[in-house]
């Protein structure tokens, strides 16, 4: 794939577009998952698609959620939210809408 290096220690996210209350990023993950403690706890919405991959999320209170290509779910803000697996071999590609939030600056 163009432009994606072959060694990712980190999860790699590009802001794709961005506009009053909307940005869409590409997220890149290739067996990364969040750290045991942590969780998403965001002041926007979130739809996210996988295009290419599989993961697994977990949403607070919900369990986990699967999700392979062609897969989507609509996070509300503050809904909490982890990444507890990605495929480690292949790279799972995720695109991210986030909504709700004005811009800063």
């Amino acid at each position: 794939m163009t432009g994606i290096p072959a060694d990712l220690p980190d999860e790699l996210v590009t802001v794709l577009a961005e506009a009053e209350g909307v940005r869409i990023e590409r997220i890149i993950s290739r067996g990364h998952v969040s750290l045991p403690a942590f969780w998403y706890d965001q002041d926007e919405d979130e739809f996210v698609l996988v295009m290419t991959g599989a993961a697994r999320l977990e949403l607070e209170g919900r369990g986990e959620v699967p999700l392979g290509v062609g897969d989507w779910i609509d996070i509300p803000r503050h809904l909490r939210h982890r990444v507890t697996w990605t495929l480690p071999d292949q790279y799972t590609i995720w695109l991210a809408v986030f909504r709700g939030r004005p811009m800063v600056g």
